[in-house]
């Protein structure tokens, strides 16, 4: 029978050698699956995102091809935006934003995904391994919660879904936007009428998924039955959070490929191919 170490570890946990409750062996797990490649593929796949945004945030360009808006730079509301006649942009920012217009509110999506529950377990195991996967244990000897800063922040996320819900709606605006074509007469659909479309489902069906957005529908019921409607929504609502971790990626995905396509269309790569 394996013998067990009996000292006292200092920050209460147990899971590595020399901890309360474990049995005496030198590795740290004894996992022997690829536990390591789920944690590393999450990592690479929203690093490649954040250094696209990053740059495509920043460029300040390229951002608006008749009649199509990349979705990081709605709505635009910054004197320096390019001009989009007959699109969602009002200079409510005067002249003095110098920088890029995407960074007035581009923020609040991304507070909304960082603050995410799925989220958080992505890049808690990913980047900082707390922890890394089952069964392993984590790198750190001490562990504070979401108590301070920066991690705090999480408590907001209730306030990121109603600005990040805000933003759905002028997208869903602009998606309707795309129906006509660069002359603004209504009746056009493009491949990019179809991105669009595609995005702005996949964003709604994300953010209705959202936790914060079930409890807000369903939560301090006392009796459902008093209350068939918001039931109803609660159920809907309670399918698709059971699909929020797919939905999260596929709208991380969709919202970069509109992107990319409106810079492509802007910098005359090629032509919109048109479908009616």
């Amino acid at each position: 029978m394996a013998s067990t170490e009996s000292t006292t570890d200092t920050s209460g946990r147990a899971g590595q050698t020399g901890r309360a409750g474990r049995a005496a062996i030198a590795e740290r797990h004894l996992r022997v699956d690829r536990w390591w490649l789920g944690p590393t593929v999450t990592v690479a796949a929203l690093l490649a995102f954040v250094v696209y945004a990053t740059w495509r945030a920043f460029a300040n360009a390229d951002y608006y091809a008749a009649p199509y808006v990349s979705p990081f730079y709605s709505p635009c509301l910054a004197a320096n935006c390019e001009e989009m006649s007959g699109g969602p942009n009002w200079a409510l920012f005067g002249d003095w934003w110098g920088l890029s217009p995407a960074l007035i509110f581009l923020a609040l999506p991304l507070g909304f995904r960082l603050t995410c529950y799925y989220y958080r377990k992505a890049y808690y195991r990913g980047f900082w391994g707390s922890p890394p996967a089952c069964g392993v244990a984590e790198r750190h000897g001490r562990y504070t919660g979401e108590t301070r800063f920066p991690l705090i922040v999480n408590n907001a996320h209730r306030y990121f879904f109603y600005a990040s819900a805000a933003i759905a709606v002028i997208l869903t605006y602009d998606t309707v936007l795309t129906f006509r074509d660069e002359h603004y007469d209504w009746g056009h659909m493009g491949l990019g009428t179809v991105l669009a479309v595609v995005n702005i489902t996949l964003v709604w069906g994300y953010t209705a998924s959202c936790h914060s957005c079930r409890h807000i529908i369903g939560g301090r019921l006392r009796t459902f039955s008093a209350h068939p409607v918001r039931y109803r929504l609660w159920t809907l609502v309670s399918r698709l959070n059971g699909r929020h971790m797919a939905l999260a990626w596929a709208s991380l995905t969709s919202l970069a490929l509109t992107d990319l396509y409106v810079y492509l269309l802007a910098v005359d790569a090629f032509s919109d191919p048109r479908l009616f």
